[in-house]
Order: structure tokens, then C-alpha cells, then sequence
């Protein structure tokens, strides 16, 4: 069953259950709230870096380390293995500190398939400060041991909300917000562009100006098929910028596409139907795309500098008022 849990995302599913393993994972996962329902080790000594009371109410089973070893799929197993009730965001407990380091930043991930990349991606949306995470079906589950692993942690320290279909993610995002998408695809090598976008959050046409509306409609369409590879799936048009230009005037959702398939076109319509933008991270030609989790890191932080900009700007203002 230990095994299974940690391998399957069906059995996780239907029997509520996650597999956190190591020391680090499963006190953040205490702290925040999570309930440990059994809790395999291999010496007591393990159990004294762990709250106590929460202890009390979980299965303490004692293991020999080559039974850890042999359920782990760590180089390294430290012989410390949590069954866990599948976390529910909405009634976590929040570090203090990642609660008031949040900022208007959210982070949309659309069909990022790689765990490895997954939990990356998690890891830097917790140390920029987004509010919150948003995963599309299609996404790797952030239950897996491989994002876990990556995560880092991050799983407890800010809401996860996975498996939702497009039409229910407006719903998940608070009033007024704008949707952004990254691009790494250089306004100026549009001509690249003709071939289906491969890379983080790359997708669709290439804009022919980063500060004015991509004009390139019949250029788009062919790029997109449907699941039975049809052509001609409408993608609508969105104005481009780099991404280190002014983009944070109003809270902001920023999606980032898989290396596969990139940006999907509902992400382009729910982008284009909040005014929001295709913000482009320019490499040098010839390379192809950029990891997604790398492309997450550049953006979120870029963000998250414009807005600790503005908000220092914001009170300086208020400390010396323009007569």
C-alpha cells in the first residue's frame, strides 16, 4: 500500500492519501496542518525532530531501514516514511512569513507535464511571493514524490489548487485580475514562428512589435490543432512586451506553458478575455526555447520586483506628499 500511494495517482485519489518522506517534508506538512494518519521508522530517534502532539494522533509503526529502503524511491532514504489525509489548501495553516511576504502575483501552470519542472516552478512561486497556484488538468499531480521531492517544501506554504478545467479557473482568481502569458519566443524573429512553439509557455504567433498588438491572425490559426489534429482552432491575438517591462499595474496571473505542447489556447483566450499581455523572454537565436521552470523563476521575480518597486514608490509618496 506505501508503495502504491506513492505511485499512483489513482489510488491517491480514491483513497485520499499522500506519501511524504524525510524529516523536512513531513514537519512543514505537520505545521501546516496536514494529518498524518501512519508514520513508518526505522529508529527512534527520527521521531524527536517531529511535534509530539501531532504524533500522538497518527500509527507509529517501527520498520527495519531495508523496509524504508526498499518502499523509498531515494538514493539516499533517511527512514522516515508519512501517510498523510490528501491536504485540502483551504483549510492549511501558512507560515506567517510566506503570508505577509504575499503579493498581487499569481501563477497559472498549463499542461507542465515534468515533475522535476513542477516542483521547481512550485518552489520559486513560494520564494517570490505568489498568492496562490493554479493547476490545469493536463498538469503532472503535485502529489507525486518526484514534485514533492522538488517542491521543497513549498506544498505548505502557499494554496495549490490542481486539476481544474479552464472554465472553472476565472472562478479561482480574485476580481479584476489580469492574465498574462510568458513567451520566449524574441518579437523580432517572428519569422521563427511559423513552426508550433516548443518551450516555456512559448505558444501560438510571435508578435512583430513587443509594444504594439500582434497582427499576424492568419499566421496563428494554423498553428493550433485539436486532439484529433485538426487545424484551425481560433487563437485569439495578444499584445506583447518583454517581460522586464511595466506589467504588475494591477494584480496579475501569470500562466506558464510545458516544454511539449506550450501555451494551450485556452490560455490565450482566458488572457486575452482580461486585457492581459504575451510577455516575451528574448533568447539568442538559434536556441530553442527555455525550460519551463526556469522561464516561471525569470518571470515571477521580475514581478515580484515591479510590485516591491511600486510599493516602495507607493510610500515614499505617502511620506512626502506632492503639494
Amino acid at each position: 500500500k506505501v508503495v502504491t500511494i506513492a505511485k499512483s495517482k489513482k489510488f491517491r485519489d480514491h483513497h485520499g492519501k499522500v506519501l511524504l518522506e524525510g524529516h523536512r517534508l513531513i514537519k512543514d506538512a505537520l505545521q501546516a496542518g496536514a494529518v498524518l494518519q501512519t508514520l513508518f521508522f526505522s529508529t527512534v530517534g527520527h521521531l524527536k525532530e517531529l511535534p509530539e502532539a501531532e504524533l500522538k494522533r497518527a500509527n507509529l509503526v517501527k520498520v527495519k531501514f531495508e523496509d524504508v529502503k526498499s518502499w523509498s524511491d531515494l538514493v539516499t532514504p533517511q527512514g522516515l516514511i508519512g501517510i498523510f489525509s490528501k491536504p485540502n489548501h483551504a483549510k492549511m495553516s501558512y507560515p506567517a512569513a510566506q503570508l505577509t511576504s504575499s503579493l498581487p502575483l499569481l501563477l497559472i501552470c498549463d499542461n507542465i507535464r515534468d515533475p522535476g519542472n513542477l516542483g521547481t516552478i512550485l518552489r520559486s512561486a513560494a520564494g517570490a511571493g505568489c498568492e496562490k497556484v493554479l493547476l490545469t488538468k493536463g498538469c503532472v499531480d503535485p502529489w507525486e514524490p518526484k514534485v514533492l521531492r522538488a517542491g521543497m517544501g513549498a506544498h505548505f506554504r502557499l494554496p495549490i489548487v490542481a486539476n481544474l478545467d479552464w472554465e472553472s479557473v476565472p472562478s479561482n482568481l480574485p476580481a479584476g485580475i489580469q492574465v498574462c502569458v510568458a513567451d520566449n519566443k524574441d518579437p523580432d524573429t517572428q519569422a521563427e514562428t511559423m513552426s508550433m512553439s516548443r518551450g516555456a509557455g512559448g505558444a501560438g504567433s510571435a508578435p512583430g512589435n513587443p509594444k504594439a498588438p500582434v497582427n499576424s491572425k492568419p499566421k496563428a490559426a494554423p498553428e493550433r490543432r485539436d486532439e484529433e489534429g485538426a487545424a484551425g482552432v481560433c487563437v485569439p491575438e495578444l499584445a506583447a512586451q518583454y517581460y522586464y517591462e511595466n506589467w504588475t499595474q494591477t494584480p496579475v496571473a501569470v500562466v506558464i506553458g510545458g516544454e511539449t505542447h506550450g501555451l494551450s489556447p485556452d490560455a490565450l483566450h482566458l488572457a486575452a478575455s482580461t486585457g492581459g499581455k504575451r510577455l516575451v523572454i528574448p533568447v539568442v537565436l538559434g536556441v530553442d526555447s527555455l525550460n519551463s521552470a526556469i522561464a516561471a523563476g525569470i518571470v515571477l521575480f521580475e514581478g515580484k520586483r515591479q510590485l516591491l518597486q511600486r510599493h516602495k514608490q507607493e510610500d515614499e509618496r505617502q511620506k512626502f506628499p506632492v503639494v
